[in-house]
């Protein structure tokens, strides 16, 4: 089975480098004492590039597993959108 994000994979991967990057440099500001107002602008910005990843994925997931899941109906379809609506929950706390 392939996963919904596929087609996205390489763009996925370069957000996430980005946001290594971004979590390296927290790590470094942190280190060198730098001003709390400039690391907290790099933890916005680090949060972001992380939030822009989690919607990726999930709109990857409900256009693909959820929506194949939702055209065979059953449990599955139940369990993919159950999964979905908790991810979702997650992501907006």
């Amino acid at each position: 089975m392939q996963h919904g994000y596929v087609d996205d994979k390489d763009a996925l991967l370069k957000r996430l480098k980005r946001a290594e990057g971004q979590v390296r440099g927290i790590h470094k500001m942190v280190e060198n004492d730098t001003y709390c107002i400039d690391i907290l602008t790099q933890v916005s910005a680090a949060t972001k590039a992380l939030e822009t990843v989690a919607l990726q994925l999930l709109d990857d997931h409900l256009n693909h597993c959820v929506a194949q899941a939702t055209r065979e109906g059953g449990p599955v379809a139940d369990e993919k959108l159950k999964e979905a609506s908790a991810a979702i929950a997650r992501l907006v706390r």
